[in-house]
């Protein structure tokens, strides 16, 4: 695992082209999903309730295709964001980088697995882990603190969140001068900051 302080100097956007902007942004998404002191692995995600009231939280960004531009998180299945997505599967993600000084926005569609051979695939990976333990509770997340059952699940309850990227929205903030782009694999349309 890469800690912050070993990563490559990258150089000034003005020198790069279109191309490298979005090669640069994948660069960085996929180093969030492997290095856990990465600015972009904790992302916000955002769903709407059955309400119709904005909900976000702080997600963990686990893999990352650059080739089908995909996005996975883990969650409990019985998480409320996991109902949320299954009746309205678009979301944004938001992303920041003190580092960078980078922010990244995206507009996405989510598509949930809770069964077959993504889950299993993933489940005999995690369930070697600490982690395990998040997706064995016998409680489901935001239950009321009354009716917390301790006794450990046999079935864990672990969900894969895909989230498939079309535009990122990307944001430089600098004193020399702030830059937008709006980037898909096709173009980049620089934009008013």
């Amino acid at each position: 695992m890469t800690s912050p302080t070993q990563y490559v100097s990258i150089p000034p956007l003005d020198t790069a082209s279109d191309e490298d902007l979005y090669r640069r942004i994948w660069m960085e998404l996929q180093r969030a999903a492997q290095d856990r002191h990465h600015d972009w692995r904790t992302p916000v995600l955002s769903s709407v309730d059955a309400q119709g009231i904005p909900q976000a939280r702080t997600v963990v960004l686990r893999e990352v295709n650059t080739n089908t531009r995909e996005l996975t998180f883990y969650t409990d299945r019985r998480s409320p964001k996991v109902a949320e997505l299954q009746a309205a599967p678009l979301t944004a993600l938001v992303f920041w980088s003190k580092r960078l000084s980078w922010q990244l926005r995206v507009a996405a569609r989510v598509r949930v697995d809770t069964t077959g051979r993504l889950i299993d695939a993933a489940w005999a990976r995690v369930s070697q882990s600490a982690a395990a333990g998040d997706y064995l509770s016998a409680t489901a997340p935001g239950s009321p603190l009354q009716h917390q059952n301790n006794a450990p699940n046999k079935h864990h309850n672990m969900a894969i969140l895909t989230a498939q990227i079309d535009v990122l929205d990307w944001l430089e903030l600098a004193r020399s001068g702030h830059r937008r782009a709006l980037v898909t694999p096709d173009r980049t349309e620089w934009c008013v900051p």
